[in-house]
């Protein structure tokens, strides 16, 4: 394993950070006088960024944003967040066991999130996980970003890693077909923020807890030499 690089979603993939997002959505929300949305409702909106979720919460409540009020949105959110970035997000159950095992066997790990930056990392920080990765990659760390290909190859690069010796680790159709563009296997987990059956999307394997990730990662990469040694 020590010539693979495996790149992870964060919301939804690496750590429940529902709690948090929905308390920041709802914070707003209730600042402009309208009801809060409950952790279902704001699910659907997780994982292409704040300034998506922000547009989507609101749509939800049947109230549509203008530019200039998503920004003005955009700046409480990133203010009020940032403050409680960790208040009741956790890694999922096996997530710490998983990145350590797959560290300890020579893996190179990465971040690729549609979370800004700034915040994945202070995230990771407050959570004491960010030592385990080479690369932490957000929605604006390159000029594109998910489903581009182009943000996932960039953090395997960042990673210090190879694309043709990759794999992604995601919750969401968007990490699939991102991985898909990018000609990159993709283990799916199947407790993250979709509103569709993670199998719906066709990911080569498809995960309910991290117990089960080294061992699939073991396989896809068994498979993937296979592969290279035919061609």
């Amino acid at each position: 394993m020590n010539t693979s690089t495996i790149i992870f979603d964060l919301d939804g993939t690496l750590v429940d950070t529902a709690p948090d997002l929905v308390r920041t959505l709802n914070h707003i929300l209730n600042s402009e006088g309208y009801p809060a949305l409950s952790r279902a409702q704001v699910l659907t909106c997780v994982g292409h960024g704040a300034r998506h979720m922000l547009k989507s919460g609101f749509k939800t409540i049947g109230v549509a944003l203008s530019e200039g009020e998503l920004d003005g949105h955009m700046e409480t959110f990133m203010t009020h967040y940032g403050a409680n970035i960790a208040v009741e997000s956790r890694p999922f159950p096996g997530v710490e066991s998983a990145i350590t095992m797959l560290r300890d066997r020579g893996a190179r790990l990465g971040i690729c999130t549609n979370k800004p930056e700034s915040l994945s990392q202070k995230l990771l920080d407050e959570l004491a996980l960010s030592h385990h990765f080479e690369a932490i990659a957000g929605g604006d760390t390159f000029a594109v970003r998910k489903p581009d290909p182009g943000h996932l190859i960039g953090t395997i690069k960042r990673a210090g890693g190879s694309p043709s010796r990759a794999i992604m680790i995601g919750d969401s159709e968007t990490d699939i077909q991102t991985a898909k563009a990018a000609s990159i296997p993709v283990i799916a987990v199947n407790f993250g923020y979709t509103d569709k059956p993670v199998e719906s999307f066709h990911p080569d394997i498809v995960i309910g807890h991290y117990d089960e990730l080294v061992g699939e990662i073991d396989s896809l990469l068994t498979r993937m030499d296979a592969v290279s040694e035919a061609s």
